[in-house]
């Protein structure tokens, strides 16, 4: 009977002892994964949550915070985005900003994907000094380039207009872009190019049919970070624009949505909202190579 109620308590034990390990895996991952994961997205998606709120809620509410719920809408409102829409010139901000940052960011692409080409694949001597001093320059702040800048812009006769953004724009996203770019173009197989030299293909057709389709990924990588940086720049734009039909969108909700010292909060919050859909919106449609050009994938 002892030897017997021994092998039972060993055989409890035994079975017991893959649950616990199996409880302490489970306990440890939704300690060490899940609750920060959680409290992560909490702090990241707040404030959008309070600017969604706060465009959609009426002033009454919005004023109001002893008799209504702050983190709530009663009674949802469109007041603030038809005000926005009707009665300010937020539509041509709109066009204006998404002007700006399509064309910088073309031309931002067309400048980095020639330089790192350049000196990634032609190997001319001091090519890894260039890319390093190309990537320097990234870090010279804003706030001490745009006042050689706003010289250059007055002299060329090109203050007050979009295209004072759209050449200056580029300043500080053909760097990091060609940074990018060089780091992708290093992951290509040099062997393809060699093979195509080898059969009489320049370096035009070699850029154009074999590095730039499986540099895909990196290009839209480099696109969305370009788009999204042209998209908030504000020192730029509040430096070079002074009309206001001329403005962008993150400076013109600020400068002409605030009147002394009223802030007119609702339509401030449903600028935002509207002015980060189409970040948002651009994004979602190449998240997938935006992530494949962060971990260096080659098209095969």
């Amino acid at each position: 009977m002892t030897d017997a109620a021994a092998a039972a308590a060993s055989s409890n034990t035994a079975t017991a002892a893959p649950e616990m390990l199996s409880w302490d895996s489970k306990s440890r991952r939704v300690v060490m994964l899940y609750v920060p994961l959680a409290c992560f997205l909490l702090i990241l998606l707040f404030p959008f949550y309070w600017m969604t709120v706060t465009a959609f809620k009426p002033n009454a509410e919005l004023y109001d915070y002893a008799t209504h719920n702050p983190f709530w809408i009663s009674s949802p409102t469109l007041d603030h985005i038809r005000h926005l829409l009707f009665n300010t010139s937020y539509p041509h901000w709109l066009w204006t900003t998404m002007l700006v940052s399509i064309a910088a960011t073309f031309l931002s692409l067309l400048s980095s994907t020639l330089a790192a080409y350049a000196i990634q694949r032609l190997r001319f001597r001091g090519s890894q000094y260039v890319g390093l001093a190309i990537y320097l320059a990234y870090l010279v702040p804003p706030s001490i380039l745009f006042i050689p800048l706003a010289t250059m812009v007055v002299r060329l006769g090109l203050f007050d207009t979009p295209f004072a953004l759209i050449l200056t724009y580029p300043t500080f996203l053909v760097p990091f872009c060609t940074w990018l770019l060089i780091g992708y173009f290093k992951s290509i197989p040099y062997e393809l190019e060699e093979c195509a030299l080898i059969d009489g293909a320049s370096r035009l057709q070699i850029l154009r049919q074999i590095t730039l389709p499986l540099a895909i990924p990196g290009l839209i990588s480099a696109g969305i970070f370009s788009f999204t940086l042209s998209w908030n720049e504000f020192i730029y734009a509040l430096a070079f624009i002074q009309s206001s039909e001329n403005k962008t969108v993150p400076v013109a909700i600020l400068t002409e949505l605030v009147t002394g010292d009223v802030y007119q909060w609702g339509a401030l919050m449903a600028g935002s909202l509207l002015g980060s859909l189409p970040v948002a919106i651009f994004y979602s449609f190449f998240v997938d190579y935006y992530v494949s050009s962060l971990t260096g994938a080659v098209k095969e």
